[in-house]
């Protein structure tokens, strides 16, 4: 519990036997619960989470790989089955400070909104250990996701570290949220349709040998591609909020 709100924990993993010991074994004891959703692994992660025995934790399995953004709406549904008051992402891969747990839930716990998304960019430790390719291909998705989006102040659009009310997230079509990168993207879209408050919070950038297979010269393209799409659904939605 945290100021008096349940705090459940989305974890999408996809092999990742080499970090996510860790990631569980530094998780606040603020959390309630904790969803590990195994993203067709073909490593040992899920025995990974069954070693790390904490009763907090919830292991659900995706037989074939979903993208990261499948993995999350798998956690939050279970989640939100559970009752859960807020729902935090985190990254199986150690790449998000639990320090900074409670900086981002305090605006969402006091209403002063409704989804707090960290903000690496405004870090002072960002320009020396962030990859100078990252900080590139995110400033460029972060201008294109001010437009899509219908949020002309966000910033960093690519940290998948969130906290969001469930109250508003159930106002989500989760069903039509976009399901690999640009899963974050997207959902700011649904949720700028939903009336949701969203929120900067800094967070500290971790970059510790992790691989991604992510590159700013295809990654920019195709996630355009996305973001245009997204944008002109999110008008669509709000012009005609009926379907008709």
């Amino acid at each position: 519990m945290y100021r008096g709100k349940s705090i459940g924990v989305v974890i999408p993993a996809f092999n990742e036997e080499r970090y996510i010991p860790r990631t569980l074994g530094t998780m606040p004891a603020l959390v309630d619960r904790i969803a590990v959703v195994d993203d067709g692994s073909r490593d040992a992660t899920p025995c990974q989470v069954v070693g790390a025995a904490d009763p907090r934790v919830d292991l659900i399995r995706h037989v074939t790989n979903r993208g990261v953004g499948g993995a999350i709406v798998t956690g939050y549904q279970h989640l939100l089955d559970l009752g859960l008051d807020v729902l935090v992402v985190m990254a199986g891969d150690g790449q998000m400070d639990p320090g900074d747990l409670p900086a981002l839930l305090e605006p969402v716990v006091n209403d002063a909104a409704d989804y707090a998304k960290g903000n690496r960019l405004y870090h002072p430790d960002t320009p020396r250990v962030m990859p100078g390719w990252r900080l590139a291909g995110n400033v460029a998705l972060t201008l294109l996701t001010r437009l899509s989006s219908g949020y002309p102040g966000i910033v960093d659009s690519q940290c998948g570290y969130t906290a969001t009310r469930a109250a508003v997230l159930i106002r989500v079509d989760l069903a039509r949220v976009y399901r690999r990168y640009g899963f974050p993207n997207d959902l700011l879209a649904h949720l700028h349709t939903a009336g949701a408050r969203v929120v900067d919070v800094e967070v500290r950038p971790i970059y510790e040998g992790q691989g991604t297979g992510i590159r700013p010269l295809t990654a920019v393209p195709a996630l355009s591609c996305v973001l245009a799409r997204s944008y002109l659904q999110r008008l669509r939605r709000e012009l005609d909020p009926c379907g008709s």
